[in-house]
């Protein structure tokens, strides 16, 4: 295995990093084989990092196949868009390695949880803009997400149904003068439309994956409904998994991620790895 920790970016404004979990070939029977890579981004509503979302997820991962990394994107207070920046120059960052890590560059998979899941799917909605292009060196292809995979995510900033402490967590920071030029440039009204997933999905948004429960306290069960509804309306591919019982931020539901006193681990959510990687495989050409 692969095991180690690269800077993302050289830029003074971020200190995001890479932790990569690459499996190994074998060279008599496979070593020219390409996986698929799972690029883990934990959530904690742009203030930490779930600790439960991490390396349990990276292994599990593993076990089904896929090469895993970890991002460690930069936290508030941030400017707009820092962490978004991290997120594609780590996709940059996979694709240039992918010939000494055995990844199929085409099989970058983004699989966000909670806040990063909303961090995963603001790259889905603008890898291909000019707005993006504006803050990072690496071109569209080098930074395109292939599929998500979406745990809890954190999709809608509209305030009925919003996780607050992320939405203010990721614009809070961001000055007036350029909060309207990014407005200007994306078309939109202000900066919650900006961070609105289900307003900023085109026909560039990748295949997803995604997976909820009805009982989630924290960012309730409607921010992925209306995720889920404006991928059909524009056609993109989708799994949704809505599960009635479970607390926020289950990670994998088991008792590998579970709260010492047991709580966190819910025996019917626990398959959703297994349905994601049947998902994924059943894409054509994935």
């Amino acid at each position: 295995m692969i095991h180690e920790t690269l800077n993302v970016s050289d830029s003074k404004n971020s200190s995001a990093t890479l932790t990569t979990y690459i499996l190994q070939n074998y060279p008599k029977f496979s070593a020219e084989r390409l996986r698929p890579l799972v690029l883990v981004i934990p959530g904690g509503g742009y203030s930490h990092y779930g600790q439960r979302e991490q390396e349990a997820i990276a292994i599990k991962m593993n076990s089904l196949g896929f090469h895993a990394a970890i991002l460690h994107y930069t936290l508030a207070p941030m400017r707009f868009p820092q962490a978004l920046c991290d997120a594609a120059n780590a996709v940059a960052l996979i694709r240039k390695n992918a010939g000494s890590w055995n990844v199929d560059s085409n099989k970058i998979i983004l699989a966000g949880f909670s806040a990063g899941g909303h961090l995963s799917s603001l790259l889905g909605c603008f890898w291909n803009s000019q707005f993006l292009k504006d803050y990072i060196s690496c071109t569209s292809e080098e930074i395109r997400p292939n599929f998500l995979c979406l745990s809890y995510p954190v999709v809608t900033a509209d305030e009925k149904f919003c996780h607050e402490g992320s939405i203010q967590n990721i614009i809070g920071s961001i000055p007036e003068e350029e909060a309207a030029k990014i407005c200007k440039s994306l078309g939109k009204n202000s900066m919650r439309e900006v961070v609105s997933i289900e307003k900023n999905i085109s026909s560039d948004f990748p295949p997803a994956f995604i997976w909820h429960t009805l009982k989630d306290e924290a960012v309730p069960a409607k921010n992925t409904i209306l995720l889920a509804n404006a991928l059909y309306e524009k056609g993109i591919d989708c799994e949704y998994h809505l599960f009635n019982r479970g607390k926020h931020a289950l990670a994998l539901a088991s008792a590998e991620t579970a709260n010492p006193d047991g709580s966190n681990a819910e025996s019917e959510c626990t398959v959703w790895p297994e349905l994601f990687k049947n998902w994924f495989e059943g894409i054509p050409n994935s």
